[in-house]
């Protein structure tokens, strides 16, 4: 049969997967992996968790793919808006037809439940409690995107808390009735959690044109793209300073050397990328939005070493 196949079946075969990968939002994938990895290090520096391969392969599954579902149902409800601000996504562009997205959406929301279920019930509770809230970001009647201070809510607290909470418990076989968390997951979980808000705000700067035209009110709409763009840079900022002065006080049990010089090396470099960033140009501002999700991706990166290096 591949005779009749020809030299279309792999080239068909490589565009639904690099269609699938653009569904799935590459940031965010990369985000959960590594969130998951580094509660997993944080787990075996403070003792005594649960590192088995099945436990880790289990959460990273579930997390995949409840992320794949989150952000797929908010894409089966934009698709109008996409095609406006994000026409390379694979139902803006037409790669993937409606049912198509439903399809996928449906497959990856049931398997991130039942993989949880399987691996534990710290895990379930979080993929659950995420996906209820990812539910209610996208869906009507409540679709909380649509108001800005409950669609950032909606972000930061899944990205900022319930991810790394219930990660940490699954991780660190704490016992159900009374699981004791330490004070470098608290540190990890405020940093995630400003951070994350800061994420929530600047996400749409330049989606502006697309949330007009669909009364999707945001916080660049209400303040301006130059007040939101401030806002998130001190935002930012005051993450950094704080995890210096966690260094610093030595708040946690983490090498304060480390955090400190790593912290501040991440500060500067941030602010000297903020200064070349043009507000009128729309891939200027998706390019520093990008460059912060990379700086999310690094302190998944170096909290955990700090804390093996403690």
């Amino acid at each position: 049969m591949s005779q009749f196949s020809g030299q279309e079946s792999p080239d068909v075969q490589g565009s639904w997967f690099d269609a699938f990968w653009r569904f799935s939002r590459p940031h965010t994938i990369i985000g959960t992996s590594l969130s998951v990895l580094a509660l997993y290090l944080i787990a075996v520096a403070v003792g005594n968790g649960n590192y088995s391969l099945f436990s880790f392969l289990g959460g990273w599954i579930a997390c995949l793919c409840g992320n794949v579902y989150i952000v797929g149902l908010n894409q089966l409800e934009d698709v109008e808006i996409d095609k406006i601000n994000k026409p390379h996504l694979p139902l803006a562009s037409g790669e993937f037809s409606q049912r198509q997205g439903q399809i996928i959406v449906a497959i990856t929301g049931i398997l991130a439940l039942v993989v949880a279920l399987l691996t534990g019930p710290f895990l379930f509770g979080m993929v659950a409690i995420s996906l209820a809230i990812g539910s209610a970001y996208s869906l009507p009647p409540i679709r909380l995107k649509r108001f800005p201070f409950w669609a950032a809510l909606c972000i930061f607290s899944v990205r900022g808390t319930i991810v790394n909470l219930g990660l940490f418990l699954h991780f660190s076989g704490l016992p159900l009735e009374n699981p004791a968390v330490p004070p470098t997951v608290w540190v990890l979980m405020v940093f995630i959690l400003v951070f994350t808000f800061a994420i929530a705000i600047f996400k749409d700067i330049p989606d502006m044109e697309g949330d007009l035209r669909y009364n999707i009110t945001t916080f660049t709409i209400q303040l301006g793209a130059q007040a939101v763009f401030n806002l998130a840079l001190w935002v930012l900022t005051l993450c950094y300073l704080g995890m210096i002065l966690v260094g610093v006080l030595h708040l946690a049990a983490v090498n304060p050397l480390f955090l400190v010089i790593s912290h501040l090396v991440a500060l500067i470099w941030m602010w000297l990328q903020s200064w070349a960033v043009d507000l009128q140009d729309k891939n200027a501002i998706a390019n520093f939005y990008q460059f912060i999700w990379k700086l999310f991706f690094v302190e998944y990166l170096i909290f955990p070493i700090a804390c093996l290096l403690a």
